[in-house]
């Protein structure tokens, strides 16, 4: 019979199972422990680099208004106001400095009740410095809601409101619209209904200091609702200054072109425009009088280009 094995002792095993922890242990212990991470004094920065890092992280670059898509586009920006107090109350500020459209366009909230400024709180309405109004969105049948007189809207609570942007799309005095107005509607019944918003907001923001007027490439400097909007603003607070938008460049005196594509192109080879078209019945004129001249008209003449013809053949 094989001998047998003599099992390990107690002794033996209990030795070998504790070495390797003992030198890992001892090994752990020479290795210096790391250093505990302290927060970014985020506050220590100067305020002009802490500005800075809002806008990066706060602006959108467009407009702010009730839109399906703010979840997406917005709602992870504002996460920032849950930071602390002392950042909440520098980061709205920023926020809400950037332009925001008194009534709603999308067709999901163009008929509500509660458009994007009467939704915030009075201190960020407070924040707000530029509001911008767009005019031709339901145009056959504007919405009852969309009224600057309401208390509700909350325009007596934007005491920092500088500046109104005031987009046009379209004016429905043009002709091209007779039968389209609506029931009832005639050529100055839109125009009255964009004056009355206006006039509501020169009347309730008294710290209103400049109207943008601009426009589409339909709508002319010298239409009747543009006109009638500038001469609202000249009569109802003469200390507000009035300026053009950069869609159009009406900067300049003239209905010139913009900074539309289409239009400027259009613009540079001479299309559609009244020079245009003056400029080519004159080319066409002047081109019809030299054919003309060329043609002899008397017999004396005709002689001599019959002379002419023999001596080159």
């Amino acid at each position: 019979m094989p001998p047998r094995r003599k099992p390990a002792s107690a002794t033996t095993s209990a030795a070998t199972s504790a070495l390797p922890s003992t030198v890992t242990s001892a090994a752990t212990s020479r290795s210096p422990s790391p250093e505990p991470r302290q927060p970014f004094r985020f506050f220590d920065l100067p305020s002009e680099l802490r500005l800075r890092i809002y806008e990066e992280l706060l602006l959108v670059h467009d407009t702010l208004d009730l839109e399906p898509s703010n979840y997406r586009r917005i709602l992870p920006r504002l996460a920032l106001f849950l930071v602390s107090r002392r950042m909440h109350e520098e980061a709205y500020r920023v926020f809400y400095a950037q332009p925001l459209r008194l009534f709603p366009v999308h067709g999901r909230f163009f008929y509500t009740k509660k458009p994007l400024l009467q939704r915030l709180p009075p201190p960020y309405r407070a924040a707000v410095n530029t509001i911008e109004l767009r005019l031709g969105p339901g145009w056959t049948k504007p919405p009852r809601c969309q009224d600057t007189w309401r208390e509700e809207l909350g325009l007596q609570d934007c005491s920092n409101l500088r500046k109104v942007k005031i987009m046009v799309e379209i004016d429905t005095s043009d002709s091209i619209f007779l039968g389209f107005r609506g029931q009832n509607a005639t050529e100055d019944t839109y125009k009255s209904f964009c004056l009355e918003l206006l006039r509501g907001l020169l009347v309730r923001v008294p710290s209103l200091e400049m109207v943008e007027i601009d426009a589409y490439p339909g709508v002319k400097k010298d239409s009747p609702l543009v006109l009638a909007l500038r001469r609202l603003v000249q009569n109802e607070r003469s200390s507000i200054r009035l300026t053009w938008g950069p869609l159009r460049g009406w900067e300049k005196e003239g209905d010139e072109a913009g900074e539309i594509g289409l239009e400027r192109a259009m613009a540079g080879l001479g299309l559609g425009s009244a020079s245009a078209s003056a400029s080519a019945s004159a080319s066409a004129s002047a081109s019809a009088s030299a054919s003309a001249s060329a043609v002899p008209t008397s017999a004396s003449q005709q002689q001599n280009a019959a002379r002419i013809v023999q001596v080159q053949a």
